[in-house]
């Protein structure tokens, strides 16, 4: 099994993975490979399908265009992303604040926490090592 790593041609977030995956995934994706989170938002645009005709491509390209307006790191990025894909799924969109009226501070509040649980997760592995 050959690990290879690979950049997100969204994103630019990069991941080791297998070559067989790989290969999956630019399959479907016309020849490009996404990470796991610009896959699922390529698929929710898909059956979104605000516009008839919106192919892989056309879904890629809206995909793109969202991820070339955000300025921030990357593990901002995938936060906000998460955030906003988990509020499309649960109908809480149009219910709460907008990412402007949010800014910056729930987003870093949200990588705060993502990285105090793993913290927490390896200092608890470690006491357990003991």
């Amino acid at each position: 099994m050959e690990i290879e790593m690979v950049k997100c041609e969204c994103c630019g977030l990069r991941e080791d993975c297998t070559k067989d995956y790989i290969g999956s995934v630019k399959a479907s994706f016309d020849g490009k490979w996404l990470c796991g989170l610009c896959c699922e938002a390529v698929r929710d645009e898909l059956s979104r399908g605000r516009r008839k005709c919106l192919g892989v491509e056309e879904a890629i390209d809206a995909h793109m265009s969202f991820c070339g307006k955000t300025k921030s790191n990357p593990a901002v990025r995938v936060a906000d992303g998460m955030r906003q894909m988990l509020r499309r799924r649960s109908g809480d969109l149009s219910k709460t604040a907008s990412p402007k009226k949010l800014g910056r501070m729930a987003s870093t509040s949200q990588i705060t926490l993502f990285f105090w649980v793993q913290h927490k997760s390896a200092c608890g592995q470690a006491m357990h090592k003991r």
